[in-house]
């Protein structure tokens, strides 16, 4: 079998000697040909190769955003692996592969020996597939102070405990307030929205943040979307949306949707899998039910 190991050298958890264990870990069941992103987008048009040059199976090595790249790149209904190379890498943690890259890779490579195959359905947003979650308002607002800060020297981007304090910092500039600024068609007006293809929605460290509970990869999209919160009660809000148990008129929901439309009051940030999308003053989310078939 032809297997195409597309790999992010800049991934946080990606070294020359995590590439050459996973690289040899995935030999023992195929040929495999090695390809590195050198700038943004570039997963994309690899993959898109990858899949028009006869690849049989493709293995992604990266964080959140290389999957995201990657998803946008296929062309065909060829077998896709994720291997956590990121500082959070959501994905192949919620499909339930370890969190060490060589473990992973061996769980992949023992996939395609068996020709093993697991077929979930992806989320798309104005067009853009996303594999976990995409949203509106909040943690989109989150995503873009983070990647204000850069990238290391070694061109690494920062970690969790950088995205928890950008939320400190959201909420401070809101001055500890949540406004309606966006209707959701059909359900009602909100502050802000979450938009999930699986659970967890992401995790810090190594808890998961089931904030869209009920999601799960066979099925359409789910979305949690907080109403008007105000100072009294942020702490409390924040605590029932990072656990997933939303109740009562303080939140709206969806499980299970084809077609999310959204409005937004002025452009608001959005983003999908993590990556800044910029700001939209609308927004449809679609189901693509059953989209690929992932070696998990």
């Amino acid at each position: 079998m032809r297997v195409a190991l597309v790999v992010n050298p800049f991934a946080t958890r990606v070294s020359e000697d995590r590439l050459a264990e996973v690289r040899a870990e995935l030999e023992r069941v195929a040929d495999v040909g090695v390809v590195l992103t050198e700038h943004p987008g570039h997963a994309t048009e690899l993959v898109t190769d990858a899949c028009r040059g006869g690849a049989e199976a493709i293995v992604v090595f990266s964080g959140d955003g290389g999957f995201n790249e990657a998803l946008n790149g296929l062309e065909s209904d060829v077998p896709i692996g994720f291997l956590p190379g990121g500082g959070t890498s959501v994905l192949p943690r919620a499909l339930g592969l370890p969190r060490d890259p060589l473990a992973a890779a061996r769980r992949v490579a023992d996939a395609i020996a068996a020709g093993r195959t697991r077929r979930i359905s992806l989320g798309r947003v104005n067009g853009r597939r996303f594999a976990f979650g995409a949203g509106i308002g909040l943690d989109a607002e989150m995503v873009r102070r983070v990647d204000s800060l850069g990238r290391g020297d070694d061109g690494k981007r920062p970690g969790d405990l950088a995205f928890a304090v950008a939320l400190v910092r959201v909420l401070a500039a809101r001055h500890g307030r949540v406004e309606t600024e966006l209707e959701i068609d059909g359900l009602g007006r909100a502050g802000a929205v979450f938009v999930a293809n699986g659970s967890p929605y992401t995790y810090a460290g190594r808890l998961p943040l089931p904030i869209v509970r009920e999601a799960t990869f066979e099925l359409g999209l789910d979305l949690v979307a907080p109403v008007a919160v105000a100072p009294a009660t942020l702490p409390f809000a924040v605590v029932r949306v990072l656990s997933g148990r939303v109740r009562g008129k303080r939140f709206l929901r969806g499980h299970d949707l084809d077609r999310i439309e959204v409005v937004c009051d002025v452009p608001l940030p959005l983003h999908a899998d993590g990556e800044d999308l910029g700001d939209v003053e609308r927004a449809t989310f679609e189901a693509e039910r059953g989209a690929i078939p992932v070696l998990a």
